[in-house]
């Protein structure tokens, strides 16, 4: 009896919070580790099950780099790097397409609906959702004119068309996106996972906007967790060289959503319902960015 006291107990106090977010939109960035490790992927599922349940509307981004990798070695197709992004020729971009639409983006789909949910997937295609441009890239040299790197069909996104995601969020469904955009004349764009889930969250003017990482968040020199950012803290984060590698594109793009997002934060995906306890505890976990 003690037990179930204790179960009763844990789901009173998470009332204030359902009061706080019910019939509010969370966007969520699904990937690293969380999208591999088989009890993470089913605990990802049920966490966005319960939000959709009680009166919350959760909208998935995914990512997908490693399942490209992993396809493209298959297919003896090359592929590299420049300042972090894949650089994309047409074929390698057929491929991306492929994967992250027709075989990742499925695949989470199906792991929410096999749990009990009734998710639909999306590409930026699909109604014109994510418009995009090519991305452009320069690189600051020390005493010579800055390097304009080709990155080829690597894209941003120029604007999303919220009235698809709408209209699955009102019949009950939830909206799981791959990161793929196109541009007026219909040529189709790789772009940065965690860059579509800013987009997407301020353009629906979302409660929060989350990043599952492989990290716990951001730490500072000493190794310590930094739990709460202004956004001129994680500017001056930034240009200090406290945020280094793949975690400022994760900070910009929170700086980026923040200005039509209430809170952003960057959250350690490894940790087992890691959506709830961020969002139904005071403390939270990883590292929230605020306005």
């Amino acid at each position: 009896m003690k037990r179930y006291q204790l179960q009763a107990k844990s789901i009173i106090e998470t009332l204030p919070f359902i009061t706080e977010f019910f019939g509010k939109t969370i966007v969520i960035k699904y990937g690293g580790n969380a999208m591999i490790d088989e009890d993470l992927k089913r605990a990802f599922a049920l966490n966005i099950i319960l939000l959709k349940y009680i009166g919350i509307n959760p909208v998935v981004v995914h990512g997908g780099g490693p399942q490209i990798g992993k396809m493209l070695k298959a297919l003896n197709i090359e592929s590299h790097f420049r300042e972090g992004y894949r650089v994309t020729d047409q074929a390698t971009m057929d491929v991306v397409e492929m994967v992250l639409v027709g075989k990742v983006n499925k695949e989470i789909v199906n792991l929410i609906n096999l749990h009990g949910g009734e998710a639909v997937g999306l590409s930026g295609k699909d109604g014109r959702l994510i418009m995009a441009e090519p991305k452009e890239l320069a690189v600051e040299k020390k005493d010579a004119p800055p390097e304009i790197i080709d990155l080829g069909k690597v894209g941003e996104v120029t604007s999303v068309n919220t009235k698809l995601i709408h209209s699955l969020l009102n019949d009950g469904f939830i909206p799981v996106i791959a990161p793929v955009g196109v541009d007026k004349d219909g040529a189709t764009y790789n772009i940065n996972a965690d860059s579509v889930a800013g987009a997407v969250a301020t353009a629906l003017g979302a409660k929060r906007l989350y990043l599952l990482t492989d990290v716990p968040g951001l730490l500072d020199a000493e190794g310590e967790l930094v739990t709460s950012l202004t956004a001129k803290e994680a500017f001056e984060a930034i240009r200090s060289g406290v945020v280094t590698g793949g975690m400022i594109p994760k900070i910009t793009c929170c700086l980026e959503a923040v200005a039509g997002v209430e809170k952003s934060a960057i959250i350690d995906g490894r940790v087992e319902n890691c959506i709830l306890l961020e969002l139904f505890t005071k403390s939270g976990i990883g590292t929230e960015i605020i306005y």
